[in-house]
């Protein structure tokens, strides 16, 4: 019986640290090869790190809330038979426990062997229950917050918001299977036990994570890249109209529709026209990359921060496909399980601030982005339509680009064709 420690690894996107969320074991469980171990927080996504080994945790050597460089032990595994040189363990070691056969929820064909510790395939994700199997391991002292009481169940997005709202999941009583906290057990669990806070005091909170991301990359734009914003007043009573039509097509049914998707594809046609828009500044080589696709990033506010998922090769599909990958985009996001790979090679944003009823922003670059759209409030508004004054709904537009790549001229032609498409959908979609 040996014990490996499993380090933290590059889970595949340039990762320097992660911060701890959620253990899906504690000291004495067993666990078999693949077994999700831990919830890691990177700059990008909460991934799920598998086990690399079987045998028994003996030890975690991080804890919860706790950022870790890569290469370092996060876990001790205790592993049967002999192996490279180990970590001996503080305490006795003890024979991991018996019946580990597959059950009937998780075959044992559909387990593949993962090397790097990263992820497995999409046909071997299934886990398998958590089995209340008793320890022989001997009582050591409290270390950690796995010696005395039971996990929490629930998601990592709301473990992240009972965070921020400073409450102690333990003291939640769950209203989901098996005892789940759902986001309406938290809210509740608030609105009964609001704390009162202490004006007197300031508040200091770790920046880490997405929103520890985001401010670097923010930094590192609006320093590197001369930002230009232009803004225009369209008339929407046709994206609106034209919405109202998509929701009552049965080809529709059962996808959400929203203005959001009229602008999208007013962007895709826009970049069709003046493929200029969507590229990048090649510092180093003094070069502008035109990209060959378009993956169209929206951004989506969550309890993790902001974040811009974005859709691959989005100039491909048809208004449908379009839709339902822009709904399973934001929906992912705000349950915080988007992948990093759809988090990484944006090529143009589109940000709505208009759900915030907020008019207008100049929203800032992307980093490696030559442009992004921001969408302000829609508001019925009194408008000029053939010398009357008549009540329309409006929105104000502004797009902010690079000006080393895209000049004024450029710019103001995209925009207004984004403001004309939006007017007349029906005109731009005949134009494709």
């Amino acid at each position: 019986m040996t014990v490996q420690q499993f380090r933290l690894p590059d889970v595949g996107e340039g990762l320097t640290e992660a911060e701890i969320v959620t253990w899906r074991v504690a000291p004495g469980d067993p666990v078999r090869l693949n077994d999700i171990l831990v919830d890691i927080e990177t700059a990008k996504a909460v991934v799920e790190l598998p086990s690399p080994y079987a045998g028994v945790v003996d030890r975690l050597l991080a804890e919860e809330g706790q950022t870790v460089d890569v290469g370092s032990p996060i876990i001790a595994i205790r592993v049967a038979g002999d192996g490279p040189a180990a970590t001996p363990a503080d305490e006795p070691a003890a024979e991991p426990p018996t019946g580990d056969e597959p059950t009937a929820d998780e075959p044992a064909a559909e387990r593949t062997a993962v090397l790097v510790g990263y992820g497995v395939s999409a046909q071997a994700r299934t886990r398998r229950p958590r089995r209340a199997t008793p320890s022989v391991r001997p009582a050591e002292p409290a270390r950690g917050p796995h010696t005395s009481r039971p996990p929490v169940l629930t998601k990592p997005p709301l473990r992240k918001l009972a965070k921020d709202l400073g409450v102690e999941l333990a003291d939640v009583r769950g209203s989901g299977p098996g005892g789940l906290i759902t986001r309406q057990d938290l809210l509740d669990h608030t609105t009964v036990r609001t704390p009162v806070a202490d004006h007197r005091r300031d508040e200091r909170l770790p920046v880490r994570g997405v929103r520890k991301a985001t401010a670097a990359a923010m930094v590192a734009s609006a320093f590197t890249a001369p930002h230009v914003t232009e803004f225009l007043t369209v008339d929407m009573t046709g994206t609106v109209e034209f919405v109202a039509r998509l929701k009552q097509d049965p080809a529709f049914q059962g996808v959400k529709v929203s203005p959001l998707l009229v602008a999208s594809l007013a962007v895709l046609d826009a970049i069709r026209r003046y493929p200029d828009v969507n590229a990048r500044w090649d510092e180093e080589n003094q070069e502008i990359v035109r990209f060959a696709d378009v993956n169209l990033g929206i951004a989506a506010a969550t309890p993790r921060g902001l974040l811009v998922p974005n859709v691959k090769a989005a100039q491909n599909l048809a208004v449908r496909d379009l839709a339902v990958a822009l709904n399973e985009l934001a929906g992912t996001a705000r349950e915080g399980r988007t992948r990093p790979a759809d988090l990484s090679g944006g090529t143009i944003t589109i940000t709505n601030i208009g759900v915030f009823g907020v008019d207008a922003g100049t929203p800032i670059l992307n980093p490696g982005e030559a442009s992004i759209l921001c969408l302000g409030a829609l508001r019925r508004m009194p408008w000029v339509v053939d010398e009357q004054v008549v009540p329309r709904w409006t929105v104000q537009l502004s797009l902010s680009f690079d000006h080393r790549l895209v000049d004024g001229e450029l710019g103001s032609r995209v925009l207004a064709h984004v403001g004309r498409f939006l007017e007349d959908p029906l005109w731009g979609l005949a134009l494709r």
